[in-house]
């Protein structure tokens, strides 16, 4: 290379360079877009007398058995019939289950009910340590068989139930 030519060729790295960093610098000092936040649930309400189905019922699985992704799978399975999935985890409240027991304060709860009916095993009930935010929670032990291959699908609500369903982004 002769010397106009790589002065030449410099020159335009160093203007290459200069352009890059000029950019990357407004791009870095540039005000975040931010897209308002809008709700993340759709407000829905089933009045006494009518049905509640699955697909508004949100369940919390929680492992006490030695069975490694048990609640996982029981989770799937229960979404798999229209549940919504909630937490998942293993039991750390130290609640003893043989088979499966759903954390409730009233058994007489709709959601409750239409959960119950989901097991081949009967449901044991248990109240509540402490707070355990929204949905039904279920514990499943080293008993638990399975879900009830003929479980009821809809259960006649006796109270007005408010439920919060996830919105789900399109796009």
């Amino acid at each position: 290379m002769n010397r106009p030519t790589a002065q030449l060729t410099l020159a335009a790295v160093v203007v290459v360079f200069l352009a890059s960093t000029a950019y990357g610098v407004k791009l870095v000092t540039a005000p975040v877009a931010t897209t308002a936040a809008g709700p993340t649930c759709e407000a829905r309400t089933v009045k006494a007398g009518e049905n509640v189905t699955p697909n508004l019922v949100k369940v919390n699985v929680f492992n006490a058995s030695q069975r490694s992704g048990l609640a996982n799978r029981v989770n799937i399975n229960l979404q798999r019939r229209g549940f919504l999935g909630g937490k998942i985890g293993n039991d750390t409240g130290g609640i003893a289950t043989k088979t499966v027991t759903i954390i409730t304060s009233d058994r007489a709860d709709p959601q409750v009910k239409l959960l119950a009916a989901q097991f081949k095993d009967k449901a044991r009930y248990a109240a509540p340590k402490d707070t355990l935010g929204s949905g039904v929670t279920i514990i499943v032990g080293d008993g638990y068989s399975g879900l009830a291959s003929k479980a009821s699908r809809s259960v006649k609500s006796d109270r007005t139930l408010q439920f919060c369903l996830p919105i789900v982004p399109v796009g």
